[in-house]
């Protein structure tokens, strides 16, 4: 019976990474550079000061248009050297704005109520968004600005992150496995998920859904943007596969703040619908079946358990390929052995407790 059930899920699983992998193959046009429009990049930064100045030098080498982009810095009330370092490299930078959110926004908290100061002021068409500890490419912009088609209102992009050892290559590979089921299902009409440290959106449809402030306070606030955007049903949104709007972000350094990362995912994810529910159930029973293998002595289940590696493996290579990123087998395996572990353990963290520690606040 064991087997049977673990065989069940497993096929599920794998017949939804065969879906996700269509979808993220899918291909959009492309506007030409003398169409591309004004665009605010916007970054909202708390007790970064270890992390800001290489934001902020990859921001200034964006290849842009100078006439046509504005990079709005938000320092949240930092009580580091934050907002010094900022004020130090933007001195001659015109294109550069730093602002200390000065008001609540209706009942905002945090980096959200940091975002909505921001675009309330942004001039661009398009508004981008990355995060303090990014480093974002120098085409960065341009790609993902360039798949503006007249009906499309939000593009997402991939992350990956810093890979120097186990840990974070673990966490490299999460961020990309991730991306690439929210890409996947994305494209293919269903949104699940996005990142905001590598999403854009067009302002106009920010404000249609009346920005940040209309919408329920959520801890992802990118996924909550991304829900109201889709039910204008006005625009298309998509997730395209470019390595030219790849976003590399710092790890997490300590399981501590893995922990509360991962938990501030799971409380966005209990927003989900039903069609997500069902994608995490089959991925829940699939790696239970994993941790009672050894215990139940099936070598059925055994040599399930090596399929399930092989396919997450081809399922996330051809994207590291694209990406032109190299995915290290030993970071591999530490990715399935945390993999395994988060996905039994996160929804217990999540609904005995939702409360969230984020950048020195609670929500």
């Amino acid at each position: 019976m064991f087997e049977i059930i673990f065989l069940i899920a497993l096929s599920l699983y794998f017949i939804q990474l065969i879906i996700f992998t269509i979808g993220v193959g899918k291909k959009y046009p492309k506007i030409k550079d003398e169409l591309l429009p004004n665009i605010t990049v916007v970054v909202a930064a708390r007790n970064e000061e270890n992390n800001i100045l290489d934001c902020l030098k990859s921001l200034d080498n964006l290849i842009y248009p100078s006439n046509k982009i504005e990079i709005i810095i938000i320092n949240d009330h930092s009580t580091d050297r934050t907002g010094e370092i900022i004020e130090n490299f933007i001195k001659d930078k015109p294109k550069f704005k730093l602002i200390v959110p000065s008001k609540q926004i209706g009942s905002l908290k945090g980096k959200t109520n940091a975002l909505a100061n921001a675009i309330k002021i942004a001039k661009g068409e398009i508004i981008l968004t990355t995060d303090a500890d990014c480093i974002v490419s120098p085409t960065w912009a341009k790609t993902l600005v360039s798949y503006y088609q007249k009906d499309v209102g939000l593009v997402g992009g991939f992350t990956t992150q810093q890979d120097y050892n186990a840990f974070a290559g673990m966490q490299a590979i999460d961020f990309i496995f991730l991306l690439t089921v929210a890409s996947g299902a994305l494209n293919l009409g269903k949104p699940l998920s996005c990142i905001g440290n590598n999403m854009s959106y067009r302002k106009s449809a920010y404000d249609e859904v009346g920005g940040y402030e209309s919408l329920p306070f959520s801890v992802t606030e990118d996924f909550n943007l991304l829900m109201a955007i889709n039910r204008l049903k006005k625009y298309k949104i998509i997730y395209p596969l470019d390595a030219g709007a790849l976003v590399t972000s710092k790890p997490c350094p300590d399981l501590k703040t893995l922990y509360w990362q991962k938990k501030r995912w799971g409380v966005g994810g209990i927003e989900s619908d039903i069609i997500g529910y069902l994608i995490m159930l089959w991925g829940y029973i699939t790696h239970v079946s994993m941790i009672l293998t050894p215990f139940l002595f099936s070598f059925t289940a055994l040599y399930l358990c090596f399929f399930k590696i092989f396919i997450d493996y081809f399922f996330i290579y051809p994207v590291y390929k694209k990406l032109n990123l190299k995915l290290k087998f030993k970071h591999f395996l530490a990715f399935e052995i945390y993999f395994i572990i988060y996905v039994i353990i996160l929804p217990f963290i999540v609904f005995i407790n939702p409360k969230v520690k984020w950048k020195g606040r609670e929500y």
